[in-house]
């Protein structure tokens, strides 16, 4: 066998590029450069990302990808075009096959020796760079991807270097078998730990294996919308109502987490019909439901919620979701809370009571004045069946705004898992005082739009609204967290959603990398394009899906 050697270096720095209508600021253009080129810890010189989210950094420095696969694009695309750098790598090498190369193998290159730590990441750019939509799902599932290094010692690497393996990487996973891993069905539980016994293996993609082994993804309870009866509706003052919920069939409903929400469809409240998510307040293994909802002067939901629905009514209602849940561990607890945010950290000190815990558990509060402090004294109640408790009120009208100052004075442990809650500011806020006192484990619950994943995209979105021109014919696709409801038009889901500037989470835009993966909380889909490994039960694709009948989706 010959000795793997170096055939190009290449480099490019970022630029922005037009594209579908938006600007894309990307460094995935490289070209060959003369002579050799010095290789640091976090780049080559001369060498640039647009993304650093997904690209460079110390785990992604250099990006390898082997003059084999360069011949087998050549001939599957029936191309004969390609130059060095095309596929956005800084070396172009001959040998390290994807299937031989593994996790934790090390490579003298001239001067530098360099650790493989993954596959290439899945990215919609290196199909924008080569002219082929498609390549992002070819690359995983012709299990041809590339790798990325990081840089244990730097040095001048130049083309015609002989690469020379100094170690090997325990475990023997492939790389072709850690892309395999995340991105293909069937996963192989053992070769997921055993992944997770790599040192060199990126923090990105341990933290992805952790999860696919924990099986994070919550499926739901049931399909779709169902019927469910007002019990109670109780006034708890401040504007706020409690709905009490039961099975319409007299049944026990099934056990929620604690942190989860429920979504409502509201036929009765308005045309477009309004869908609304409101957070669980009570104990989520009672057999029944509760949510406390704060009636807003223009709340559509809130209104009808708290104005027109009695005892004896029935709503349309999908299982309970959310991944904003109380963890089951037995270290200190710190639940913060603005407003009626308090309502899903309640439903955490609710299971906290019932399960009889003895974690320590800080109860941390803010609210505008005593008489806008819904369910304070349930609150109270509650905590005092807990034996290692701590309750601290703010209310901002009297000076008690909540600051990193006054929250330093309450001397909470660095080991606590933080579970905050209340306006998108207000938990901004907390999040970055609490990580810069120390507490690192940090969870958040957004109740509108989640935030943007669109890797690259500079443009900067409008508030959410119906597309610009003619109205779709499709069926109607409701986008419950943005409220908005539109025909389909033609195209995918994502791209409606993006044409109605609804946040959106994507990344290959091929149906592999999962980034665009959404609750599903109605409605039938069909691919058209198959994605590369079918979506967890109650989810889907959004990048390559188009709805069959009326959809409603957690966005």
């Amino acid at each position: 066998m010959s000795t793997p050697t170096v055939l190009s270096v290449n480099v490019g720095l970022p630029k922005n590029l037009e594209w579908n209508g938006k600007t894309v600021y990307t460094g995935v253009w490289k070209a060959p450069v003369d002579g050799p080129v010095m290789v640091r810890r976090l780049n080559l010189d001369g060498d640039g990302q647009g993304d650093k989210a997904g690209h460079g950094g110390e785990q992604r420095a250099v990006l390898v990808y082997q003059l084999d696969s360069y011949r087998y694009w050549a001939k599957h695309f029936k191309r004969d075009d390609f130059v060095y750098g095309q596929f956005g790598e800084n070396l172009t090498v001959d040998g390290l096959a994807d299937d031989e190369v593994c996790i934790g193998d090390r490579y003298q290159i001239g001067d530098a020796v360099l650790e493989v730590t993954q596959p290439r990441v899945t990215c919609y750019r290196v199909g924008l760079r080569m002219g082929e939509p498609e390549l992002p799902a070819l690359l995983v599932s012709h299990h041809r991807p590339g790798f990325y290094c990081r840089v244990i010692i730097e040095g001048e690497v130049a083309a015609g270097d002989p690469i020379v393996k100094t170690s090997t990487g325990p475990g023997a996973l492939s790389v072709a078998d850690t892309d395999a891993l995340l991105y293909l069905p069937d996963k192989d539980q053992a070769k997921l730990r055993a992944a997770l016994d790599i040192p060199a293996l990126s923090p990105g993609w341990r933290g992805s294996f952790q999860d696919l082994l924990a099986d994070a993804a919550i499926k739901p309870a049931w399909d779709g919308f169902r019927q469910l009866e007002v019990t109670d509706v109780v006034a708890e003052g401040g504007n706020v109502f409690s709905v009490y919920l039961a099975s319409a069939d007299g049944g026990q409903l099934p056990a929620a987490q604690a942190g989860q929400y429920l979504t409502f469809r509201l036929p009765d409240a308005g045309q477009p019909v309004p869908v609304r998510s409101y957070s669980l307040s009570s104990s989520p293994s009672t057999g029944s439901y509760r949510i406390s909802v704060k009636h807003e002067p223009h709340g559509v939901g809130s209104g009808f919620l708290t104005s027109r629905v009695m005892k004896g009514a029935v709503l349309e209602v999908a299982a309970p979701r959310g991944d904003f849940v109380l963890d089951d561990g037995t270290g200190p607890v710190v639940l913060l809370s603005a407003g009626i945010g308090v309502t899903p950290v309640l439903s955490m000190l609710s299971a906290l009571v019932a399960e009889r815990s003895t974690r320590e558990v800080w109860w941390v509060s803010t609210a505008r004045r005593p008489a806008e402090h819904p369910l304070a004294t349930e609150v109270h109640d509650l905590l005092a069946q807990l034996p290692r408790t701590h309750e601290h009120i703010y209310y901002s009208s009297t000076g008690g705004r909540l600051t990193q100052e006054r929250l330093a004075e309450l001397a909470l442990p660095t080991d606590a898992m933080a579970y905050i809650c209340g306006p998108a500011s207000f938990m901004a806020d907390m999040r970055k005082a609490l990580i810069a006192l120390g507490i690192t484990r940090v969870r958040t619950e957004l109740f509108g739009a989640l935030p943007s994943t669109n890797p690259g995209i500079v443009d900067q979105a409008r508030a959410p609204h119906l597309p610009d021109g003619v109205p779709g014919t499709g069926p109607l696709v409701t986008f419950a967290r943005s409220g908005i409801a539109t025909p389909m038009r033609d195209g995918s889901v994502l791209e409606l959603a993006e044409a109605c500037d609804v946040p959106t989470r994507w990344s290959c835009r091929t149906g592999v990398c999962q980034t665009c993966l959404t609750p599903l909380l109605s409605g039938e889909i069909t691919y058209f394009r198959t994605p590369v490994q079918p979506p967890p039960t109650g989810q889907t694709y959004i990048c390559c899906a188009r709805p069959t009948i009326d959809l409603v989706l957690d966005m």
